[in-house]
């Protein structure tokens, strides 16, 4: 089952933080919310919630 980690405010922040929660070995998926407000969830297996959680917050207080 995917869970939503993070809702980002455009594709390009989606995007970023996909590809680094990939580098770091998760399996990620971006999904298309909310076309008029731009809004992308970001979703990963349950199973990885809660260590790619800790990953994320380090990403998130990086950029």
């Amino acid at each position: 089952m995917w869970t939503v980690i993070y809702i980002a405010p455009t594709a390009k922040i989606a995007e970023r933080i996909k590809q680094r929660l990939t580098e770091e070995g998760f399996l990620v998926q971006v999904r298309a919310i909310n076309m008029t407000k731009n809004q992308f969830e970001i979703v990963v297996p349950e199973g990885e919630l809660e260590e790619v959680q800790e990953v994320l917050n380090s990403i998130l207080h990086r950029s």
